[in-house]
């Protein structure tokens, strides 16, 4: 059997309020019964909250001064056998500081135009393909003539032959698909 949620905050030195919201969000467990193991609790809370948003140590009132304990010699300091609680929440602060300043520098690149969209890009391209196959497609009809009388062949003839070279080299191009990421 625990703490109760009052019981516990008293231990913890903070609202029986935010023992509610730490036990309702999943940040501190609770057992069966409703009561809180503080062992667990305590574990618990401090790997989840945020450092910064930790409460300050309590001023203890000056009373005697209590003498130091005296570690075994061969025990390891406490201190450096447990994973440090904050590792966490320092890494995802360092990776959410990280993102804001490539934002930032996104953001600067788009003022100076030096960024594009890329849905005005991709239409761009679009487009410029579509006007370069289109003058590909016109083009045999106003030079086969010109290349019919200095081949000395018919010219309906060396439209057509154009028209379906070139048509063929449209679709070999046609079939490229580019990537832009």
């Amino acid at each position: 059997m625990g703490l109760s949620i009052r019981a516990y905050a008293r231990h913890r030195g903070v609202s029986h309020v935010s023992v509610l919201r730490a036990a309702k969000a999943g940040r501190i467990p609770q057992e069966p019964d409703g009561t809180i193991d503080p062992a667990k609790a305590d574990a618990a809370w401090d790997a989840q909250t945020d450092p910064a948003r930790k409460a300050p140590a309590p001023l203890l009132e000056k009373t005697a001064p209590i003498p130091p304990i005296q570690a075994a010699p061969s025990s390891p300091p406490l201190r450096d056998a447990l994973p440090s609680a904050s590792t966490n929440f320092n890494q995802a602060r360092t990776a959410h500081e990280v993102a804001k300043a490539q934002k930032a520098r996104i953001q600067v690149q788009r003022l100076k135009d030096e960024v594009i969209d890329r849905a005005n890009a991709l239409a761009l391209v679009f487009k410029l393909a579509r006007q370069e196959r289109d003058a590909w497609v016109t083009w045999p009809a106003r030079v086969a003539g010109q290349m019919a009388a200095e081949a000395g062949i018919e010219p309906h003839t060396m439209q057509v032959l154009l028209e379906t070279h070139v048509r063929a080299h449209l679709n070999e191009l046609a079939d490229l698909k580019p990537e832009f990421r």
